[in-house]
């Protein structure tokens, strides 16, 4: 493994996953679950954080798949900040699209949590199910280590919603995992460490 990349491999009795993660990348995406609108909004992450994000995946239901991809794509942003060292390590961001308004806040903390408001109106986006979108990003921080609260604010489309919280976690997770050169390759916590 480079420095702030990762590559990993996930397979089960219901599942194969494989993801490769840039950290410094250029947004490139190369992303196929078998999900068209999963497919889609994880396309958003690479694109606006300027992330190389490559993901194949497939697997015996949507559930099984959506939240092993999350399991393996949060163990690739831990796998590839590594010790932490140097990042600026929170960030925030709101993003509107069209009538919704949607807003992530991140700590790359080393404690994984994950606190969503995300009220969707049907029971389906596109061909994905909308609670997994809930269900991603939990499963993602926790296995990322990352504190992570996301919140529509408001919204009546709910491809609209859940597009807009794909894109803020983008921004958010793009300007956490920034390195920021004032701090000289030091840890950015009082602590030394961002473990647990």
């Amino acid at each position: 493994m480079s420095y702030r990349t990762s590559s990993v491999a996930r397979e089960t009795a219901e599942t194969r996953i494989a993801i490769e993660l840039s950290l410094d990348g250029t947004g490139r995406a190369d992303i196929s679950t078998g999900i068209r609108m999963f497919d889609h909004f994880l396309t958003q992450i690479a694109r606006h954080g300027m992330f190389d994000l490559v993901i194949s995946a497939s697997g015996d239901d949507q559930h099984h798949t959506v939240e092993d991809v999350a399991i393996c794509l949060g163990r690739a942003f831990n796998e590839a900040l590594a010790d932490r060292k140097g990042i600026v390590r929170m960030a925030h961001a709101a993003i509107p699209m069209d009538e919704a308004l949607c807003m992530v806040a991140v700590d790359m903390s080393g404690r994984g949590g994950g606190y969503i408001s995300a009220p969707f109106s049907s029971a389906l986006i596109g061909d994905l199910e909308s609670d997994m979108v809930r269900h991603f990003l939990v499963t993602l921080a926790s296995e990322a280590r990352v504190t992570l609260h996301a919140a529509v604010e408001y919204g009546t489309n709910d491809h609209h919603k859940a597009e807009a919280l794909f894109k803020a976690l983008a921004r958010a997770l793009d300007g956490a995992c920034q390195l920021d050169p004032r701090r000289g390759g030091e840890v950015p916590s009082s602590k030394g460490v961002l473990d647990h």
